[in-house]
């Protein structure tokens, strides 16, 4: 791919990858629908179908398949229509809709698409697994493509927020903020492993995930993830802006059970997105307004488990007010406070988990500090978050439902009361009062954190670039 001149960086070269990748597994799982369903008939028309132009290594190439796939299959897919309601087609349109060809030369296309036929046969669970991990690195080198590092959240963190927040067969799991859909992956598996005996109760489940992702790339990617994970028709991964409707306009039967998300931080919204959330919580912050919504969106005993910034738990003006309806309408029971270096090297800013129960309000909260493991003075890329080193996190937790009584202080872990945190003008940036702030003196880690920093600068500079370039655009037009 790297040889074709009409794929420019990393980040295209997955894009192109991805549509093709979705159309073989698409075209994996047809052959098992085939064989289960009696009159099984394809949403997708016969010459579009993988197995009808890409399956034969000696089929067409060249300017013919370049003509093809420009000229005819995409704009056919992009405009597919649902024949009787077919939501397996609605699904394909959504993915097209977005995807582009950008390869130029035929002869490549055809021999990235030969290899991806030589690859995996997604019908075979040892081939599907191994496959998984290596979308998993997929989206890692998205990531390190400098494409949003809201993309990505390590599997250590998903697995544990949703070992905790515990979602079972019969509840409906949200991520309002999808990304590339880890969170909704690991919330299948979860419950596959802990529910699911019968046909149906997986069809309970599958129809039980629901996600809501704002850019395409990422949309395209979390609806191949949830074919991966055996959704066979993940029509309720939207491609939206979950913040464009009215917050009231969220009613009670889109209420669900459980939210497990990473919503996107250090962002603005575009104007009058905030217009849509009532004039106390109004900011154009994205994560403070992905939280008001998320109180919005989980029923009475709803669950919900997110990372959000230091700058939430100490942040002032509407900051507080959201906290304060955040105190008042649900229990947050738990904050587990995050080495600085869990995401690097895509950021440095600290993050917390925030781990919350709707309906009741909270009295204390329990905070924890997730120590780097011995000898390891940061995470990086080599050296990354493994999740065995949440096990005393998990041995610590307890059950919620006899209110956590097995927990107890320890060197890492303290209880706050509402009354101390109201006293705090509603700040919950509690420091560990067993250990003593003490300053860094080690040069690599100071290396490393000021490294950190200039990356942020550099990609915030970039941003601006490209905002005061599209506004300069916008004016010369005018």
């Amino acid at each position: 791919m790297r040889k074709d001149v009409g794929v420019d960086g990393d980040a295209q070269r997955l894009s192109q990858l991805v549509w093709m990748l979705f159309l073989k597994i698409f075209d994996d799982r047809e052959t098992e629908w085939e064989l289960l369903q009696d009159n099984y008939k394809s949403p997708l028309p016969e010459q579009y179908r993988w197995r009808n132009w890409a399956a034969n290594a000696e089929g067409m190439t060249g300017e013919e398949l370049k003509q093809f796939l420009d000229n005819d299959m995409f704009p056919a897919l992009q405009n597919l229509e649902a024949k009787g309601g077919d939501q397996r087609a609605y699904v394909i349109r959504s993915v097209f809709e977005d995807a582009y060809n950008y390869m130029k030369s035929g002869q490549l296309i055809r021999q990235v698409i030969n290899k991806i036929q030589e690859g995996v046969d997604f019908n075979k669970a040892q081939e599907r697994h191994l496959f998984g991990d290596m979308y998993e690195q997929l989206l890692r080198d998205l990531q390190a493509a400098g494409n949003a590092g809201e993309f990505y959240t390590p599997r250590a963190v998903t697995e544990f927020m949703v070992r905790m927040v515990n979602p079972r067969l019969g509840e409906k799991v949200m991520d309002p903020a999808c990304g590339t859909g880890g969170f909704l992956s690991c919330s299948i598996e979860h419950i596959r492993k802990q529910d699911v005996k019968t046909v149906d109760d997986e069809a309970q489940l599958q129809a039980s995930i629901f996600g809501i992702e704002k850019k395409p790339m990422p949309h395209l990617l979390c609806t191949t993830n949830m074919i991966l994970h055996g959704i066979d028709v993940p029509s309720n991964i939207r491609h939206d802006n979950t913040l464009a409707r009215p917050l009231i306009s969220w009613g009670p039967k889109e209420r669900v059970d459980v939210v497990v998300t990473n919503p996107p931080f250090g962002g603005m919204e575009e104007d009058g997105i905030e217009t849509n959330f009532p004039a106390t919580f109004r900011t154009r912050e994205t994560a403070d307004l992905f939280l008001v919504l998320i109180m919005q969106l989980l029923k009475a005993g709803g669950r919900a488990a997110l990372v959000l910034p230091d700058g939430f738990l100490f942040g002032e003006g509407i900051k507080t007010r959201i906290k304060e309806k955040l105190l008042e309408e649900c229990n947050l029971h738990t904050i587990v406070r995050l080495p600085n270096s869990v995401f690097a090297p895509y950021t440095s800013i600290k993050t917390n988990l925030l781990f919350f129960t709707k309906g009741s309000p909270t009295q204390h909260i329990w905070f924890y500090d997730h120590q780097l493991p011995s000898g390891v003075k940061a995470y990086n890329k080599t050296k990354p978050l493994k999740v065995e080193e949440f096990e005393p996190l998990e041995k610590w937790w307890g059950k919620e439902k006899d209110g956590f009584k097995q927990r107890v202080e320890n060197e890492y872990a303290w209880k706050v009361s509402l009354e101390e945190i109201k006293a705090r003008n509603y700040n919950l940036d509690c420091k560990n009062p067993h250990i003593d702030e003490q300053e860094i003196h080690d040069p690599d880690v100071l290396l490393a954190q000021y490294n950190a920093m200039q990356n942020d600068i550099s990609g915030l500079l970039g941003q601006l670039r490209d905002i005061l370039g599209e506004a300069l655009q916008r004016g010369a037009k005018a």
